[in-house]
């Protein structure tokens, strides 16, 4: 006489399909012929890479989602230490100075992407969410994990990179979706607050936006703080809260990271980067810049045909 099992012993069955994230990064592998930041066939979305891994060293990202796959990066934010690797996004909800740290090799490159923030559409997104009446300054840079929406929601995406018809059709549906993901997270309110148009977070996102561009021109607190109806006091106190940095001090790093792709980028003369950024003294700008990056801008310049570019 045959004994059958309880159906729920009659078979186990174990899934041999690697993580998700396993998955995600064997698809952007394949996407990616470069190191560095690279544009798709979606505008505002980036494909990040580097086979190697990089020491602590100055960047500044524009507004955006970075979103990591593989490897692991950490940030350093005034005394804020950030650590954001495979399973995370960072929120870079303004364009803040900070020093990065790269951890990646040859067997086992960073990936991720890079989704900028298209103010337009947050916009359109936070009036058809429930309105908040949290009046807390927000983090305007922080990682998050990735919960199941999210990861469901960047495979959608990079679904539309190696496929022209999808991103065509589906493109800005999938950055939608990426986005709206991100302002229902941990870390919403620091997109939300960005388009509240009230409070003194979003007036130091307008007054960074102007300081980004004019940052070539002469300026001082008072005429920023004018610009954004605050009083120069105040506008002091909240712009070094806000991005660990008084705004002169922000306005030289922003100029100094500007010459500095100007000079590994293109291509430029030392004392024509220097003009080109706002500085009126070649000497001055040589100083500065060997402060800050710990080189001087001819052995950067000279270095840049030599190295991987950091991402």
């Amino acid at each position: 006489m045959t004994h059958s099992l309880p159906l729920h012993l009659t078979s186990v069955e174990t899934s041999t399909e690697p993580p998700l994230e396993t998955r995600l990064a064997a698809r952007l592998a394949s996407l990616t012929t470069q190191d560095g930041f690279t544009s798709t066939r979606l505008p505002g979305v980036q494909l990040i890479a580097s086979h190697c891994g990089h020491p602590r060293t100055p960047l500044m990202y524009e507004p955006s989602l970075v979103i990591i796959v593989q490897g692991n990066k950490t940030g350093y934010l005034g005394e804020r230490i950030i650590h954001y690797g495979a399973g995370h996004y960072l929120i870079q909800a303004m364009p803040l100075p900070f020093e990065c740290e790269t951890h990646a090799s040859d067997t086992k490159p960073l990936l991720g992407l890079s989704v900028s923030l298209d103010m337009t559409m947050l916009s359109d997104l936070v009036a058809r969410l429930p309105s908040t009446t949290s009046t807390r300054m927000p983090a305007p840079m922080a990682a998050v994990s990735m919960d199941a929406d999210m990861e469901d929601n960047v495979s959608r995406l990079i679904d539309c990179l190696d496929d022209s018809e999808q991103a065509a059709a589906l493109g800005d549906g999938r950055i939608r979706e990426v986005l709206f993901t991100a302002l229902r997270g941990s870390q919403g309110a620091s997109l939300r607050q960005l388009v509240a148009y009230h409070g003194q977070y979003s007036r130091i996102a307008e007054a960074l936006t102007f300081l980004h561009s004019h940052y070539t021109q002469t300026l001082n607190v008072d005429a920023l703080a004018q610009r954004v109806n605050m009083s120069a006091s105040h506008f002091h106190h909240h712009f070094k809260r806000t991005t660990q940095l008084a705004p002169m001090q922000y306005l030289k790093r922003l100029r100094l990271l500007r010459a500095r792709a100007l000079l590994t980028q293109q291509d430029y003369q030392v004392a024509q980067a220097a003009t080109q950024v706002g500085y009126q003294s070649a000497s001055q700008f040589s100083r500065d810049y060997k402060r800050y990056f710990g080189h001087s801008p001819l052995g950067d310049r000279q270095r840049a045909t030599e190295t991987p570019a950091a991402s």
